[in-house]
């Protein structure tokens, strides 16, 4: 019989409801919420139908029957939730950024290493399932040597000037926004899907609505006539990169591209093939051949053995996002039992993306080519 996984989910948001519906996918018990107040601590378990009242992060902490701990709050809290939990003993799976600085992500990585705990980060992308099929055709051999990777991730939910989430504000969401949220999804989608490592880049990053509403906590869009306040972070990203072998690369990131509500694309492009995955049209894949094309369709009943394991339903029933993260806690549910699923993001993916986001923003600085840091020890790969 497999461990009994108890698990808490620390803030309660939009993430944090998702959070909450995947440990119970996944077989573990959703054993209490903390949100920013007793009160409305109180109001989501309810809502979510959790028995346990926890008062604060610290309660949490304290119970010795808590295993995991997943922490869903402002990027700028996660170092000191992700760290107090791990200290306590306990398995962290921390939203991304896992910190705003890569030395954070660094010490949490190496201090989860040291106790033996799970660190998973929801890289949750990497669990569609013809994601792991263009992957594991790319292990065999298929694409051949790569050309030229290229590709986007478009939202439009910062359009308006009237949008505002505390992800604006650099005090609560990082020095970088557009790119760290979701032009970092795909990076690690990209490397690991194509097995490459970028390290050197060059980048610009804009801001296209120079003042928002004042104030922030949860993203919403207000009337205009209030107080507004100065944009510091980037609406839109451009990204050149370089692999180690030399294998050129560029990313758009934007999240305000009307109409494109959560389109993370990428093509790679092969000496013997190519392959296209559109986040949006998850389950067909596009493969390309110097004869010609074909889609491929998801079917468990065909592919590769890691298509057919996270292929939860048959062809032709859509799966979608809130599958990919009911596999993800699933696979990190297991690594915490003692399994190896393959392809869980870990801290050391954390740690990568953190050190891809700071050459981002040191090169849109001082527009030059920046080299990506990993440090040695951490690497795992592809």
């Amino acid at each position: 019989m497999g461990v009994s996984i108890r698990a808490v989910v620390v803030g309660a948001g939009m993430i944090g409801a998702v959070h909450a519906a995947a440990i119970r996918a996944a077989g573990g018990e959703l054993a209490g919420v903390v949100a920013s107040s007793p009160e409305r601590g109180a109001r989501v378990a309810d809502a979510w139908q959790v028995p346990a009242r926890y008062p604060d992060f610290e309660a949490v902490l304290a119970d010795d029957t808590v295993s995991v701990v997943h922490v869903c709050t402002p990027n700028a809290l996660h170092v000191r939730q992700a760290e107090a939990a791990l200290a306590a003993g306990k398995h962290v799976i921390c939203e991304k950024p896992l910190a705003t600085a890569a030395a954070d992500a660094e010490r949490l990585t190496r201090l989860a290493q040291e106790a033996g705990l799970v660190l998973a980060v929801p890289f949750v992308y990497r669990y569609h399932p013809l994601v792991r099929e263009i992957r594991e055709r790319r292990l065999r051999g298929e694409f051949g040597a790569w050309q030229v990777i290229h590709g986007s991730y478009l939202q439009d939910w910062m359009l308006s000037e009237d949008a505002m989430s505390w992800r604006v504000d650099p005090s609560e969401g990082g020095p970088s926004r557009a790119f760290a949220d979701i032009g970092s999804h795909w990076c690690d989608l990209v490397e690991w899907v194509a097995g490459v490592r970028f390290s050197e880049l060059s980048a610009r990053l804009g801001t296209t609505v120079a003042t928002r509403p004042a104030g922030t906590g949860a993203s919403f869009t207000t009337s205009s006539g209030g107080p507004r306040v100065q944009v510091r972070t980037e609406d839109v990203a451009t990204v050149m990169m370089r692999t180690g072998e030399g294998v050129l690369g560029t990313l758009t990131v934007s999240q305000v591209s009307a109409g494109r509500k959560n389109r993370l694309w990428f093509e790679l492009d092969g000496a013997a093939a190519s392959a296209v995955f559109d986040q949006e049209n998850a389950e067909t894949a596009w493969l390309g051949a110097p004869d010609g094309a074909r889609v491929l369709v998801r079917d468990p009943g065909h592919g590769s053995a890691e298509q057919r394991r996270l292929s939860r339903l048959p062809a032709g029933h859509a799966q979608g996002y809130a599958d990919c993260f009911h596999s993800f806690v699933a696979d990190a549910y297991a690594a915490i039992r003692g399994e190896t699923p393959e392809g869980l993001p870990t801290g050391v993916d954390g740690v990568r993306s953190a050190h891809i986001v700071e050459a981002v923003l040191k090169s849109a600085a001082s527009l030059t080519w920046t080299g990506v840091g990993t440090p040695e020890t951490l690497e795992t790969v592809a």
